[in-house]
């Protein structure tokens, strides 16, 4: 669930950003395209077609991108070659889009051909059908996988995914430069796009690709932060452990509990953030504040409350004066 103003985005996506996504992790390459590759895929998840190439159809997962392994394919050797192309042929005329062939198979002329006047997409990749399912399965949970969009600036700081948020002018992106400046790292400037990680309940921040590694400073103008302060100085993701809200100082009053006991969190696809305001203002140092309160989070999560580590030790105090006066 999202909360309102955020720009959820579908979870659908094409064979083409299968194929994007996968890169140098799946080692795959197109044999067979063209406007296959604009297939959506509608269930994110390989299947290896043994059954089906048999001649058995039943509970045939179609849906599902097709893997063409070591013993699919010596099968498929041990056909005729009439019969082999016909047993090709009734996946694609049952709904296979998508055939994949593993340990560095070389796709056949004539499933090539078939598959190209069927408009299904036909890859091959150097992987082990075993190592390929393994990695196919990250890259098509992180493609299926929740996303929403978020104006605000996320940094890293001391080693934690802290987002910035507030209404335009309030210096997010000067805090984020003064946090880059200290040693921290830009994630993203002004549009964070966010992915939910379904298994372990946890959000993860990053760029638009439009966008990525460029900070735009009011007077300065657009900067290259690479090119600037290093390679070290941009984050292409980062875990979001903390929502640090910039709110006028009009705008807190009365609202702002001042020992920090009352745990703030957002709710962003279904997962609960801690979320801290802080109120903007002439002359308050944001980047100190944005650092300290990162550091308070830590301990937090280390179990290190300091309210309750204070009060203790002021019922003890009181404790003490209490004795000395009896």
């Amino acid at each position: 669930m999202a909360t309102e103003g955020q720009n959820v985005c579908e979870t659908t996506f094409t064979l083409r950003e299968f194929v994007a996504e996968g890169g140098d992790r799946l080692r795959m390459e197109v044999v067979v395209g063209g406007a296959g590759l604009s297939h959506e895929v509608p269930e994110p998840m390989c299947n290896r077609p043994g059954l089906a190439l048999t001649g058995f159809y039943g509970f045939f997962a179609w849906r599902r991108l097709q893997v063409i392994g070591q013993a699919e394919w010596a099968y498929l050797e041990s056909l005729e070659p009439s019969v082999r192309l016909e047993r090709v042929k009734a996946l694609f005329d049952r709904g296979a889009y998508c055939l994949i062939f593993a340990c560095g198979m070389q796709v056949p002329p004539g499933v090539a051909a078939l598959a190209e006047q069927k408009g299904v997409v036909v890859c091959r990749t150097e992987l082990l059908t075993r190592v390929f399912f393994h990695q196919a399965a990250f890259v098509l949970e992180r493609l299926r996988a929740p996303k929403v969009r978020l104006y605000g600036t996320t940094v890293e700081v001391a080693g934690l995914g802290v987002m910035l948020e507030g209404k335009p002018g309030l210096g997010k992106s000067e805090t984020a430069l003064g946090l880059v400046k200290h040693g921290n790292a830009l994630v993203a400037d002004d549009l964070t796009c966010l992915r939910k990680d379904v298994a372990n309940n946890a959000l993860f921040a990053s760029a638009s690709p439009a966008t990525r590694n460029y900070m735009e400073i009011r007077g300065i103008g657009i900067i290259h932060l690479p090119s600037v302060f290093g390679v070290t100085a941009v984050r292409a993701e980062k875990k979001l452990d903390l929502v640090i809200t910039f709110k006028g100082m009009k705008d807190t009053e009365g609202e702002l509990d001042r020992t920090g006991e009352e745990r703030q969190t957002r709710t962003i696809l279904g997962v609960e953030v801690p979320q801290i305001t802080i109120p903007v203002s002439a002359g308050r140092d944001l980047v100190n504040l944005v650092e300290t309160a990162a550091q308070q989070y830590k301990l937090l999560a280390a179990g290190h409350d300091a309210v309750k580590a204070l009060d203790a030790q002021l019922c003890a105090r009181a404790m003490q004066n209490a004795a000395g006066q009896v």
